[in-house]
């Protein structure tokens, strides 16, 4: 937003600050009085940022770890620790000029709408890592390139493909933003990036949205994986969520990359503000046409970036030599053709894709296989939080013993157990509230075994499915952890979830999960 002031304040009433003049690292940022919401990993990232540039930082947040609440004034920033339900007094004395949100703050959080109705800059802390961007630059003078990646399901992997592929192809490139490390970071990393492969949520691209302008992001290539209902409860509604994700194609240079399969990132590309000159590159399972990557009799090929690509294409890997790194699931085909098509892109050769692919092993929790005892193969897809993620696992393993349930996020599950639910051997439900679930089964899959764990204590959790498990599963089965949804109503998050799945399966059995 470009207007400021928060009427009440004298201190308001001075010069306003320009702050389309502050779009380097080497901008007068002194005095800027900014407020950071949220003191996570990226609200700490903010403020530290924002303390080097010698703005006046004030944190406020509704908790704060020792360790964070620690570091805050050492940086030179302030805290405020209190409940945010309504706008702390502290705040509206502060009176800044601009607010970084984390990505936590939803749009009809109290905090936000009073931003917006006081006319305050309200930046993300992707808005803010673009305008400081170039606080080291490449051997040419020129800052670090963007390539960003969204979708409800996928991102984190195709992110980690994507940077690994870039890598092997010689350049200097790291996975950031939503993957876990803050794209301020990576910004201010002294040694400097060729490319920065930013994964970006729903969260973060809202926040992105509320910039306009010349300055505004612009990233190389893009892609959106793929669309499905999700934080719901967050966006509003399934509109607002797919808007928000549209955000990713805007101001693209080079490549909209995106999902043939899915008709919503098709429009998407379609409806996006580009740059003269950027394509769209699509992929799919299918035979490519000309401008897409896909395959051909178990082959991937690259029919987008080559001279004569209506004729022709270019052999990027097998789907053999997929299967044997643990890679061929359709889903994993799907992202490692979306990851292919942005380092390609970038001139990444084949050869140097084939490479990065052999040496690349999934995140845990993303389709990881914990155990094999007895026939039955024990698999922790714990990163599967919403419908769209499971139904994937579930295409990847029919027949399977199902552990399903959790936080739905205000999603309805029905589709999915009416697309998947009857193919499955069993459904064991977790989760506080397992009713929607229940009741889906009951209407669309009412002959599949169901069985629900009724624990409220976290650790009991686990070993009770693990036991039902044992005692339905036969050789030759699969017992999959895709739950479809949220953890936090029983866990701290998905990975303390699958760790938790994964150890009551090696307690049961006497083994050690696997490593595969």
């Amino acid at each position: 937003m470009a207007g400021l002031g928060v009427s009440g304040d004298d201190r308001m009433s001075g010069d306003v600050r320009d702050l389309d003049a502050l779009r380097s690292w080497h901008a007068d940022w002194r005095g800027l009085r900014v407020a950071v919401l949220g003191l996570s990993m990226t609200g700490f990232s903010a403020a530290d940022t924002l303390a080097e540039l010698g703005a006046d930082v004030l944190v406020v947040t509704e908790k704060a770890s020792e360790e964070y609440a620690r570091l805050v004034p050492v940086i030179g920033a302030r805290l405020v620790v209190e409940p945010l339900q309504e706008v702390p007094a502290a705040l509206v004395e502060f009176a800044p000029e601009v607010i970084v949100a984390s990505p936590g703050f939803a749009p009809h959080h109290p905090l936000i709408r009073w931003a917006q109705a006081s006319g305050i800059a309200l930046w993300g802390d992707v808005e803010l890592a673009w305008r400081v961007r170039d606080k080291v630059l490449r051997a040419d003078g020129s800052p670090a390139d963007w390539v960003l990646i969204t979708g409800t399901n996928g991102k984190t992997t195709t992110t980690r493909l994507t940077a690994s592929m870039l890598v092997a192809g010689g350049l200097r490139a790291a996975p950031v933003g939503n993957i876990g490390v803050p794209v301020l970071d990576a910004v201010r990393d002294p040694a400097g990036f060729d490319v920065l492969v930013v994964e970006l949520s729903s969260h973060q691209l809202w926040y992105l949205s509320l910039q306009t302008g010349e300055g505004a992001l612009s990233p190389y290539a893009s892609v959106c994986l793929n669309l499905a209902d999700d934080h719901l409860q967050w966006h509003g509604s399934a509109r607002a969520y797919r808007d928000a994700k549209a955000v990713v194609y805007q101001n693209t240079r080079i490549a909209c990359v995106y999902n043939k399969a899915d008709v919503a990132t098709r429009e998407m590309v379609e409806e996006a503000d580009v740059v003269e000159g950027c394509r769209a590159i699509g992929f799919d399972l299918g035979v490519p046409g000309p401008s897409d990557v896909g395959l051909v009799d178990g082959i991937l090929v690259d029919r987008a970036f080559l001279d004569d690509r209506h004729t022709s294409a270019l052999e990027l890997t097998t789907l053999d030599d997929l299967a044997s790194v643990g890679l061929a699931a359709p889903h994993m085909v799907a992202n490692i053709l979306a990851a292919s098509a942005l380092a390609r892109s970038l001139d990444v050769s084949p050869g140097a894709i084939r490479d990065a692919l052999g040496g690349f092993r999934l995140d845990p929790h993303r389709i990881e296989v914990v155990a094999v005892s007895s026939g039955i193969t024990w698999v922790d897809d714990s990163k599967a939080t919403n419908p769209h993620a499971a139904a994937s696992s579930l295409a990847a393993f029919p027949g399977a013993v199902w552990v399903v349930g959790g936080d739905l996020k205000g999603v309805d599950i029905s589709d999915l157990v009416a697309a998947r639910g009857a193919g499955v051997r069993a459904a064991i439900v977790i989760g506080v509230d397992r009713t929607g679930i229940v009741e889906a089964f009951g209407r669309h899959a009412p002959a599949i075994p169901l069985f629900e764990v009724d624990h409220t204590q976290t650790e009991d959790v686990m070993a009770q499915v693990v036991e039902l498990a044992v005692g339905i599963a036969r050789d030759g089965d699969v017992v999959l952890l895709a739950p479809a949804a949220a953890s936090f109503d029983q866990f701290t998050s998905y990975s303390d979830r699958g760790t938790r799945f994964a150890r009551a399966v090696h307690d049961r059995i006497g083994e050690q999960p696997s490593a595969e």
